[in-house]
C-alpha cells in the first residue's frame, strides 16, 4: 500500500507547491482539503517554528495520519522584523492578500530601496499519526520590497518581494523559478532525506 502524507494546508497554489516537491518520494498526498473533519490550530506560537509544531502535531494527533506542517512568513528588516509570524493577517484576522500588502507599504511608506530589505522564512515540520515531532527543517529567501506590486503569479507579499538579483518578483518570475529557489521549496527539499529515510525504516506503515 502506498504511504500517505497529509499536507497541512487548504490553500490550493501552496499544496500544488508542495505536491511538486514531493513527487520523487512516492507518497500518496493529501491535504487538509481532503479532510473536512480538520482542526483549526491556534496559531499561537511566537516563532515560525513553534507554529509549525502546533499545527503538525495537532493536526496528525486529530486526522491519525503523518502530516506535514509548514509556518511560513515575511520579515522586513525597516520594520523590526514585521509582520513575521502575522503576515497572514498582518491587516486583521480575515485579511485578504491585497489587504496585507496594502498595510506593508503604508508602514514603509517612503523607505528608500536600499533600506526595504526582507525574507521569507518557511519552517516546515513533520508529525507522526501519535502527534510526535519526526522531523523539521528551515530555510529562507531574500529580497527587498517593491513600492508598487508586480505580476500576477503566486500569492501573499509575491506582487511586492523581488528577488534582486533578478529584478523580477516572485509574482512575475512565475511557479517554476519559485519552486526552485522560494524558502518554501528550500525547506522541503531539506526535509526530503529525512523522509526518505523514515520511509526506508519503514516507519509509514506504523500509521494510517
Amino acid at each position: 500500500m502506498t504511504p500517505r502524507l497529509v499536507i497541512g494546508t487548504t490553500n490550493r497554489k501552496k499544496g500544488l507547491e508542495l505536491v511538486d516537491l514531493l513527487a520523487p518520494l512516492g507518497l500518496a498526498i493529501e491535504t487538509l482539503a481532503d479532510h473536512p473533519q480538520a482542526l483549526a490550530v491556534d496559531e499561537t506560537g511566537d516563532t515560525f517554528a513553534a507554529n509549525a509544531a502546533l499545527k503538525a502535531a495537532q493536526q496528525a494527533k486529530h486526522l491519525g495520519r503523518w502530516l506535514l506542517a509548514e509556518d511560513s512568513g515575511l520579515v522586513v528588516d525597516a520594520l523590526a522584523g514585521a509582520p513575521g509570524v502575522y503576515s497572514a493577517r498582518y491587516a486583521g484576522p480575515q485579511a485578504t492578500d491585497a489587504e496585507n500588502n496594502t498595510r506593508l507599504l503604508a508602514e514603509l511608506g517612503s523607505t528608500p530601496p536600499e533600506r526595504r530589505g526582507a525574507h521569507y522564512v518557511c519552517h516546515a515540520t513533520l508529525a507522526d499519526p501519535s502527534g510526535a515531532i519526526r522531523a523539521e527543517s528551515e530555510a529562507v529567501c531574500h529580497g527587498r520590497i517593491r513600492t508598487t506590486p508586480a505580476g500576477q503569479a503566486g500569492f501573499g507579499y509575491d506582487p511586492l518581494f523581488e528577488i534582486v538579483e533578478y529584478h523580477r518578483t516572485f509574482a512575475e518570475l512565475g511557479e517554476v523559478v519559485k519552486g526552485a529557489i522560494s524558502h518554501r521549496a528550500r525547506a522541503v527539499r531539506m526535509l526530503v532525506p529525512q523522509l526518505a529515510r523514515l520511509l526506508d525504516e519503514r516507519a509509514f506503515d506504523d500509521g494510517a
